[in-house]
């Protein structure tokens, strides 16, 4: 359970007892922030016998806007699921892991967060704080591999996730036993680490970092999850540290959506989900997945761009009265620098 007062190192942390604690300036890498994003209901499609929204809420529905389940959080969500389950009670070796790669805007950290979110509420459904309770739960951990990350300043970014106080004079084996002794008293079950392509085991600081990874793998009684751009390209597998994470680590892939996967269209099944979930006035519903093979060959098949460009011709559309997006429309948004690096040869013939 984590308690909202400050603390001592190795105390129980700070945390989420009171509801002016999750203020919107808290990172998604704290207590805090995480507590409010996992609890705050996520924005909600349209429905028939809602009230019209106001300009300013549909701009700001098209801004946030519904995770779109893909085929890599399915497979994430239920692999989780299962290594949670197998290492509940293993306590000699450090649990299996998972580790989720592709491209950027592939879709990664959205699928980390919405497994993370799945799992907190679901811990609190099943055990909800008593009644009058000073305290929360903490069943999920989330943290960033900082850039050029030592052990120290990684284990660091662990202890301010639930606010145990670091004084410069701690070692990293002081700082790191808090972490372990605050994390196993806040019931911490399931640790997000992002940006795990950070990592590079082949200088001597990114191999101590590597490796207080895995002890921390060994101490806590979490299951571990890393996402990362192009894991398996990195230095990340290579060496005898690589070939310890390689066999403890399940890859699930979160690549571009192929236009087609037998008899079925991955691809035009997401159009079609974020067309659904659209609120504009004007649009006629199966304008988009006609235009698949346009947007198919314009985001490269990733959804993080996929989505950024419906969204951000939504938002033009309402700004401009139109309500509703055309191919003229999508072609005039300039998206992300790597995705029209992709459209560029198409543009020149």
């Amino acid at each position: 359970m984590v308690n909202p007062n400050p603390q001592s190192a190795g105390s129980t942390p700070v945390g989420a007892g009171d509801s002016d604690a999750a203020e919107p300036s808290w990172p998604l890498t704290t207590w805090q922030g995480w507590q409010r994003f996992a609890t705050t209901d996520p924005p909600a499609p349209p429905q028939p016998d809602d009230p019209p929204r106001s300009t300013e809420e549909r701009l700001a529905y098209h801004s946030a806007f519904v995770t779109i389940r893909t085929p890599a959080i399915s497979q994430l969500a239920t692999q989780v699921r299962t290594l949670m389950i197998l290492g509940r009670h293993q306590q000699t070796t450090a649990r299996p892991s998972l580790i989720v790669t592709g491209p950027a805007a592939a879709g990664k950290t959205t699928a980390l967060l919405n497994v993370g979110r799945t799992c907190h509420l679901a811990h609190i459904r099943k055990n909800p704080p008593p009644p009058g309770s000073a305290h929360a739960a903490a069943p999920v951990a989330y943290v960033l591999v900082p850039p050029g990350a030592t052990a120290k300043t990684l284990i660091t970014e662990f202890a301010r996730y639930l606010g145990i106080p670091v004084a410069t004079r701690m070692t990293q084996t002081q700082i790191t036993d808090a972490v372990c002794h605050t994390y196993t008293q806040a019931g911490v079950q399931l640790v997000l680490i992002d940006e795990i392509h950070r990592l590079n085991p082949r200088t001597t600081t990114g191999a101590q970092a590597a490796d207080l990874l895995k002890d921390l793998t060994e101490r806590l009684a979490a299951t571990f999850v890393y996402a990362g751009i192009n894991v398996t390209d990195t230095p990340l597998f290579s060496g005898t540290r690589g070939a310890q994470l390689a066999g403890r680590a399940t890859l699930i892939t979160c690549g571009p959506l192929p236009a087609r996967h037998g008899t079925r269209q991955p691809f035009r099944d997401a159009i079609t989900d974020i067309e659904n979930a659209l609120d504009l006035e004007q649009h006629k519903p199966g304008t988009l997945p006609r235009h698949a093979a346009y947007l198919h060959q314009r985001t490269a098949g990733r959804i993080g761009s996929l989505t950024r460009l419906i969204r951000q011709t939504a938002i033009t559309a309402i700004n401009d009265g139109t309500e509703r997006i055309t191919k003229a429309a999508l072609d005039a948004v300039q998206l992300d620098y790597l995705a029209e690096q992709h459209r560029r040869p198409t543009r020149s013939r």
